[in-house]
């Protein structure tokens, strides 16, 4: 109602002015106008028109615009790992490893990734092993995250290497990285040219192993990294006393897996304390491919020679499981392991009564150890002329890559290698699949 009072109001007004009759200014307002009334009239309505007021019409200055401030840019993603140097200008939205690798085989390790670290996990770091070992791997230049405190912490990629398997070895030729070899534990085991080279000039220092390892040298070398494997027991094993002086100390359990490309993937396991996971991929499958192509060949032969391997040592003779390592090689390569029906994938403890009596007439004998020609076999134990393998000259060991300081290649990088392994014993086995394979490993003895 004071709404509508108020616009007949204005509209009065409004009419007298535009009919030129004096109309005096109200003195006050109406009685029946209150407080209410007087904010109704300020307040605009739909009907009023706002006209323009002096400032709106004069002419407004221009001004120049300013930027307005932004976050700065993202650092730029790298698209391949880094090898070589350090993160300059951390983000912590960049993905740091944008080249991962997959572990397909191997049952011993896994790896995690996260934007600028790694966790790589070994199962059992030795046989019967109760806990795991867990290493944190952080990309140089920037923060490790909080929360592992039971991890060994290595900043990657490394550059310093001691290695305290010869299995490791190849690995680091294959990568590109023996130049990062500063130490290993015993010169004389090393098949590797460059290795012995390395050595003659004085740029590998030889630590030993077990108990004896030499703790004062390889504080004074303080490397990255040294890797080991380990069995458990205080008087055998490196780490422990590495470990006790604040040496970084990697454990490696390759030896338990006993798949041969299981094995042979632990190279990738090498590779992500260098951040050559890209190199380790390419490389990894290359070795399954040409795997998998000569299993293909035997896969279908209809004649399937039988073998057996090892010599005694001590009275004991040390055979293979029926599903270790050696045995799956020999199965795939085309031949009836005399031993195949074991379900052991560790080693059999036999007598050689026991051998001889399954063994006897077995095609083909391999992997005999430090035995070089029929004659030394025979008067290491005249009753081994016995075996129809000795007496055919089906004798083969696998001591053809040998150097003079008593280095085998088959313990250096068979494992690496399992591809060259298979392709030497499907030689032996069935010469007429691979005619122009010749041996690495194998040889006849003779």
């Amino acid at each position: 109602m004071k709404r509508i009072f108020t616009l007949l109001l204005l509209l009065m007004l409004g009419l007298a002015a535009c009919s030129g009759e004096a109309a005096e200014e109200p003195t006050s307002e109406p009685a029946a106008e209150s407080a209410d009334t007087a904010e109704t009239i300020a307040e605009p309505t739909e009907e009023a028109v706002a006209e323009p007021t002096a400032a709106e019409t004069e002419p407004v200055e221009e001004v120049e615009a300013t930027a307005v401030p932004t976050e700065a840019p993202l650092a730029e993603a790298p698209t391949s790992n880094l090898t070589d140097g350090c993160v300059e200008n951390y983000d912590e939205s960049v993905d740091y490893f944008p080249q991962k690798t997959a572990v397909t085989h191997a049952d011993g390790f896994t790896v995690d990734y996260f934007n600028n670290y790694k966790v790589v996990t070994v199962a059992a770091p030795w046989l019967g092993a109760e806990d795991s070992a867990t290493y944190l791997l952080v990309q140089c230049g920037t923060p490790a995250p909080e929360g592992f405190d039971d991890a060994v912490t290595v900043e990657v990629p490394i550059h310093s290497f001691v290695s305290m398997s010869t299995t490791y070895l190849p690995y680091l030729d294959t990568f590109g990285k023996l130049d990062t070899l500063v130490g290993v534990d015993s010169g004389s085991f090393a098949y590797n040219p460059t290795v012995q080279e390395m050595l003659a000039a004085g740029e590998l220092v030889e630590l030993g192993s077990g108990s004896t390892v030499n703790v004062e040298a390889a504080l004074e070398l303080d490397p990255d990294v040294i890797m080991t494997s380990a069995s458990g027991s205080a008087d055998f094993d490196t780490h422990p006393k590495l470990e006790e002086v604040g040496l970084t100390v990697v454990l490696n359990a390759d030896y338990l897996d006993v798949t041969p490309l299981g094995r042979a993937e632990w190279g990738k396991f090498i590779a992500v304390f260098y951040n050559e996971e890209a190199q380790a991929e390419a490389l990894f499958n290359d070795v399954v491919s040409e795997y998998e192509a000569l299993t293909a060949l035997t896969a279908d032969s209809a004649e399937r020679p039988t073998v057996f391997a090892n010599t005694p040592y001590e009275g004991t003779w040390y055979m293979p499981g029926g599903q270790s390592y050696t045995a799956q090689l020999f199965d795939v390569a085309g031949a009836d392991y005399l031993w195949g029906e074991d379900e052991s994938t560790s080693t059999l403890f036999l007598d050689f009564e026991t051998v001889f009596d399954q063994a006897a007439e077995g095609d083909y004998w391999l992997n005999l150890g430090f035995v070089f020609s029929l004659a030394d076999l025979e008067t290491a134990d005249e009753r081994f002329a016995d075996f129809a393998a000795f007496q055919n000259g089906t004798v083969y060991n696998y001591d053809l890559r040998t150097n003079a300081f008593g280095g085998n290649d088959f313990f250096e990088s068979a494992a690496a290698n399992p591809q060259l392994v298979l392709a030497d014993l499907i030689k032996i086995f069935h010469p007429d699949l691979l005619p122009d394979h010749e041996l690495v490993y194998y040889r006849i003895v003779e």
